[in-house]
Order: structure tokens, then sequence, then C-alpha cells
């Protein structure tokens, strides 16, 4: 790999799913669930309502080959579950950190499918990470569960805008040290 050009992303697989690239036919699924306001009002960068092009500029974004951020489908497809069912991603900080985020559609909440998909991708550690850092809004104690029983530890008290909220909001922000 250059310093320009990412590698291509690897497929992770669990016992319930694979975290897969994302790819254009996931559009349909992404504006479905990503338009939710429960999804859009627990993360940081999801307006609501979702304007159009949105996800085709996060489709985009995925590809760029010299992207900061990579995405993978949650995908259960290959046990008989939903092809979709969020999203994870690495947003690299410098050459040795990354900061998680992911969402869940609420038709999969408290099914395990946020703690399988955090689990993978902090096993798998596609960007070689000595420390991955996350922020989980303060009124989401499901989403603060899921990082501390991946290993994350809590770190402070912060706030971050969140775009669906138009508004400042609250968080816990965690780390998890790495080999």
């Amino acid at each position: 790999m250059n310093d320009m050009t990412r590698d291509a992303q690897p497929v992770i697989t669990t016992q319930r799913l694979s975290l897969r690239p994302l790819q254009t036919s996931d559009l349909g699924l992404i504006n479905l669930h990503s338009g939710d306001a429960r999804v859009a009002k627990m993360t940081t960068d999801i307006p609501h309502p979702l304007p159009p092009g949105a996800t085709e500029a996060l489709l985009k974004r995925a590809a760029d080959p010299m992207r900061s951020e990579d995405f993978w489908a949650m995908d259960a497809s290959v046990h008989g579950g939903s092809e979709l069912m969020g999203l994870i991603s690495l947003t690299r900080l410098d050459s040795a950190q990354s900061e998680i985020g992911y969402w869940v559609a609420p038709a999969f909440w408290n099914a395990g499918t946020a703690s399988d998909a955090v689990a993978a991708l902090i096993d798998a550690n596609p960007l070689a990470n000595k420390t991955i850092f996350a922020a989980v809004f303060q009124n989401n104690p499901a989403s603060a569960k899921v990082l501390t029983n991946a290993g994350f530890d809590y770190i402070g008290d912060a706030e971050t805008y969140s775009v669906a909220r138009a508004a400042n909001v609250p968080t816990w922000t965690y780390l998890r040290k790495l080999g």
C-alpha cells in the first residue's frame, strides 16, 4: 500500500454475521435504516430527515481509495438473516489509532448484533491499530454496554454535535488498547 491509497477491506466473519465492505446494492437498505429517526438521533453525522443523495455520497466515500474511514455492512444473509442490519466503521486518527462507530437498525436491537460486530472488528484489527477510541451519547447506555463488554475502558465525559438533533449532546468516551 502506498501513502495515498488504502488496501482492500477484508471480510470478517463470526458465527452469526459477516462484516463486509459496502456495495452498491446496499443503497436501499442503508437509506431505509439510516433514514429512521431512532438511528439518526444516536449518531453524530446522519441527518434526519435523510436528504436525497446522502447514501450515494456515503457509498462513494466508502469506495474512495484515499478514504480515511472504512465501512462494513453487518450482513447475516449467509446465515438466513438480513443482508444489512447496520454499519460499523473505523476512522483513522493516525497510523496506529482509529475511532470505531456503528449503528444497528431498530429491528435488530437487543439481539447482540452490535456486540458481535464490535468484537469481530476488534479481534480482526484490520488497520493494525494499537488504540481504538469510541464515544456514545449518554442517553444510549446499551451502546456503552457493547463497548465495555468488548473490553473498552471509560475515559471521560465530553460532548459532540449531532446533526439529527441539531444540538451538542453529552457523550461518554472509551478507549481500547490492542496488542
